[in-house]
């Protein structure tokens, strides 16, 4: 019976590439392991006693953010003239060496620290934010400490942590976006008089840093077609070079929707040393692992603190500005249509701000969740353009008009950048997410994968009814009714993903249904990050914290019906139909108590407004409207200032 079912399942696994069963075996897991068992590890939500609030070194850096953004204020800093200046005091300042270790002149910052420092500049001047955000993200520093040879380290790490070198790493071109190494650059392994080295025809667009970088990373396939390398292998890698290499070509840049940060292309013609790549020769050939580790924990933390600051600013400007903005003789926040779109804007806000203490908590302990982290970049750039457009219409006109007050154009430039890079969240949630999820963090079918991979039969027995006795049992509890919502929700979840997998590789092409479970995981995450949040900040309403595993849970809940109704396979439909949610609705009256909850807590308000630079400009002015007597001139001067829209002369 086994080996027929062992061949049965083999029919059905989809073929998996080198690159996808390399990214498939990068990373770790966290409580990702524990949703798609069925289970809560409540233990895992508690509060930390161990957790530093802020240290010394933290308050330091974060005075020094503050300085940089006071002395260059919002404006783009590229292109400017500008741009050298900002460049010489983030590298005199440590912001260049945040993962780079002490030994080789680096600060080497917790992921918590270097969140909070990117999610206060993001706040206020986005373009700063990338530019500090870059080198401290997948790149030459990242990739030199974890597989740089000892001079290689010795030589580049110094220099990019003080700022001397900028790096740029190039991976993308025209013919490689999303699929990153589908048909990228080429490079070949040739010799002249017993001199080897690798030709490589440059290509590479959408590289930030690109135009202003000294240090250029490469990515390309090296190919060998006269067996020349004496150590490594053919395949994608990585090397270093220098601005001023000869054939180099990066004299044309990008302007990303005018966010003002500096992006642009390597192009040439070039020939490298063998001993260019990044952790030399016998690193040969094994780019794509390197990329794979690096971007599980990147992909974590840059992109999901420039989401966290622009929705935190928005959020925070509009809490303000509808206690006091009036239209029909009344504060526009007494007007329900405005109220639900500010809950929306805050709930989205809460959620991103606490999966992003909680993922940079994770992160810190040494876990490298690589499910996890793609859950943060795609969760959190896509509810904050939802916070984003949400907060244009209630700025309404004073959101769409340039001038002093419209702080939206600089975040409405740059938010669709976070959806784009490292990964498109279309890719992200209707690919990776679920996919990687189910191979990687389902507690049994890894092992079975590989036990068929190896033709190990025994282990494929031993793998099998651990997996049926599991299935038998989370399908009966996913029945069961249960009192804690959220409990519910994941073991319904964990049985439904066990009928998703029967699928086998149709799963690649029914990308509407993995992108929903996809949808469904990430909301589990998001819920359980916003207990650990509550648990780890004392004397928060817990009203706010039901309010937010409310909504996640009932997003959740309609996706898992709308999967099992569109699953193809009508028997599997049957047996899923018990599983399923009855229809419930949000309570309007709800709504407005956690409104009213919010703009009288002071605790909240404080946290939503922590890490948010507003100095010298609007937001600043509608805090201290907050202050001031009604009746008062100065609040009518400044009520007046701060409804002003820009107006230019003919």
């Amino acid at each position: 019976m086994y080996l027929r079912v062992f061949n049965q399942i083999k029919k059905i696994i989809p073929k998996i590439s080198e690159t996808e069963l390399i990214a498939l075996r990068s990373g770790g897991v966290s409580i990702d392991r524990d949703i798609f068992s069925g289970k809560i590890n409540y233990n895992k939500l508690k509060k930390d006693n161990a957790l530093v609030t802020c240290n010394q070194l933290e308050k330091d850096m974060l005075d020094k953010t503050k300085y940089i953004l006071k002395k260059y204020g919002e404006k783009p800093i590229y292109p400017s003239n500008n741009i050298n200046n900002v460049i010489e005091d983030l590298g005199n300042m440590g912001f260049f060496g945040m993962i780079i270790d002490k030994k080789y002149e680096g600060n080497k910052l917790p992921i918590s620290t270097q969140t909070k420092i990117l999610t206060m500049m993001a706040s206020y001047n986005p373009s700063i934010a990338v530019v500090t955000m870059v080198p401290n993200s997948l790149g030459p520093g990242e990739l030199l400490q974890h597989y740089g040879t000892e001079k290689q380290k010795n030589d580049y790490l110094p220099k990019l942590a003080n700022g001397k070198l900028i790096p740029c790493f190039g991976l993308t071109g025209p013919n490689n976006g999303s699929d990153a190494t589908g048909n990228i650059d080429i490079g070949i392994v040739k010799q002249i008089n017993n001199n080897r080295y690798i030709e490589i025809e440059l290509n590479k667009r959408y590289i930030t840093l690109a135009p202003i970088a000294d240090l250029v990373g490469i990515a390309f396939n090296l190919k060998d077609p006269d067996n020349l390398l004496k150590e490594g292998k053919t395949g994608i890698s990585l090397a270093l070079i220098d601005k001023n290499h000869p054939g180099l070509i990066k004299n044309t840049y990008h302007n990303p929707n005018n966010a003002g940060f500096p992006n642009g292309t390597l192009k040439g013609k070039i020939q490298i040393d063998l001993d260019q790549i990044i952790g030399g020769e016998k690193m040969a050939g094994n780019g794509w692992v390197m990329l794979m580790e690096c971007l599980a924990v990147g992909r974590g933390v840059s992109l999901p603190a420039s989401a966290n600051g622009t929705a935190k600013a928005i959020t925070y400007a509009m809490l303000n500005y509808i206690q006091h903005r009036e239209q029909f003789k009344m504060p526009i926040g007494n007007m329900q249509g405005v109220r639900e779109k500010f809950m929306e804007m805050f709930y989205n806000t809460w959620v991103i701000q606490s999966s992003v203490a909680f993922t940079s908590h994770i992160l810190d302990s040494g876990a490298v969740p690589s499910v996890l982290t793609a859950i943060m970049k795609q969760q959190t750039t896509e509810r904050a353009r939802k916070v984003l457009l949400n907060g244009m219409d209630i700025y309404a006109g004073s959101a769409i008009c340039i001038g002093p007050n419209n702080f939206f154009t600089k975040f409405y430039n740059s938010s669709p950048i976070g959806i784009t890079v490292e990964g498109s969240n279309t890719l992200t949630r209707s690919l990776i997410i679920f996919g990687q999820g189910l191979n990687k963090s389902h507690p049994y079918i890894y092992n079975i994968f590989d036990s068929i991979q190896t033709n190990d039969l025994n282990q494929f027995k031993k793998e099998f009814n651990s997996m049926f006795i599991f299935c038998t049992k989370i399908y009966i509890s996913s029945i069961l009714p249960s009192n804690n919502r959220l409990d519910h929700l994941i073991k319904k979840y964990a049985n439904l993903s066990n009928f998703i997998a029967l699928l086998g590789g149709k799963i690649k092409s029914e990308q509407m249904i993995s992108g929903h479970m996809a949808d469904i995981l990430s909301n589990i995450y998001l819920a359980q990050s916003v207990i650990w949040y509550h648990n780890n900040n004392e004397n928060l309403p817990t009203e706010i914290k039901d309010y937010c595993i409310d909504k996640l849970c009932s997003e959740a809940e309609m996706k898992l019906n709308l999967v099992i109704n569109n699953h193809p396979n009508k028997y599997v439909k049957i047996l899923l139909k018990p599983t399923k949610y009855s229809v419930t609705y949000d309570n309007f009256r709800n709504e407005n108590i956690i409104y009213n909850t919010i703009i009288r807590d002071e605790n909240t308000i404080k946290l939503l407004k922590e890490d948010v630079f507003y100095e010298n400009n609007v937001i600043e002015d509608l805090q201290h409207l907050s202050k001031l007597n009604k009746n008062s001139d100065l609040y009518k001067s400044l009520y007046n200032k701060i409804i002003n829209v820009g107006e230019y002369n003919k």
